[in-house]
């Protein structure tokens, strides 16, 4: 049965190091969360380093302005790692290409200093996407043709987002993942480096050992996030301790009439894709 805290500091004697979720957990895309973020504050500030680890399909650098826009506080944490950083080394093994790259114009940053060329679907060596061109506006399905060449034709795609859905306000919007899925279906190989896969894990823990300045004791290192199939089932995979929170994207489905969280919806949610959470709350609190 899954742990329900009151709050992150009932935890504290437990973990040293925080591996946190970024959208779902401490912004929506529009709005930080000033509970979550002060949440972070305090765990930095008397108990350990806070690495952000987002699949966000750009590298780090270019994230953090957004978050300074939403009013997260530096203060908040201690470093960032991106899907987009973990997923530049299997762009950089496929240069120059071609690539057929699809994503809206604010991931081009991904491609920066690669020396990748691009061509279409029907003349690519490789695809790499990022999300929707559009992704206010379009769905996977506005893909499926030409995916459908590239799939016939054998390429790869590597994902730069695996997350399938990801909530901007009060919608969700879909995201890289969901044309990954789609691609599979289609019969195309798909290859991503993000949560819940090991690469970006790798970098995260990198960065935490650099920050305490001695090895990670992995059984000390909790995981926070909001996404089942790539946050919980990330930490899972790697044998990490999760902190599961439930009222992010996966809110209607883990909370009861009374809105409050529901440890039979939430204990089901996670069931249903075959991982374990050791904690969950409804949002992060301090």
């Amino acid at each position: 049965m899954t742990d329900l805290p009151t709050g992150l500091s009932t935890l504290t004697d437990r973990y040293d190091v925080l591996l946190c979720d970024v959208w779902g957990v401490i912004h929506n895309g529009v709005e930080s969360f000033p509970e979550a973020c002060q949440a972070l504050v305090n765990w930095r500030a008397n108990h350990g380093p806070v690495v952000l680890i987002s699949n966000s399909p750009r590298p780090a650098v270019h994230v953090i302005e957004q978050l300074d826009r939403l009013g997260v506080p530096r203060e908040a944490w201690s470093a960032f790692v991106t899907s987009g950083d973990a997923t530049r080394v299997l762009l950089h093994e496929r240069a120059p290409g071609p690539a057929w790259i699809v994503g809206p114009e604010r991931d081009m940053t991904l491609y920066e200093g690669l020396g990748l060329e691009t061509a279409g679907p029907e003349a690519a060596a490789f695809v790499a996407v990022t999300g929707m061109v559009d992704d206010e506006n379009e769905v996977p399905d506005d893909y499926a043709d030409h995916l459908a060449i590239a799939a016939g034709r054998g390429l790869t795609l590597i994902c730069a987002n695996p997350d399938r859905v990801v909530q901007r306000g009060s919608r969700l919007i879909y995201c890289g993942g969901s044309l990954a899925d789609l691609y599979e279906t289609l019969g195309g190989q798909v290859l991503m480096a993000g949560k819940p896969y090991a690469p970006i894990y790798d970098l995260a823990l990198a960065e935490a050992e650099t920050l305490l300045g001695k090895p990670v004791d992995r059984s000390r290192v909790l995981c926070i996030g909001d996404g089942v199939i790539t946050d919980v089932k990330g930490a899972h995979d790697q044998g990490l301790a999760c902190l599961f929170i439930a009222k992010g994207i996966h809110g209607e489905h883990a909370v009861g009439p009374d809105g409050r969280l529901d440890p039979t919806k939430v204990e089901g949610l996670l069931a249903a894709e075959r991982v374990g959470a050791t904690h969950a709350m409804g949002d992060l609190v301090w």
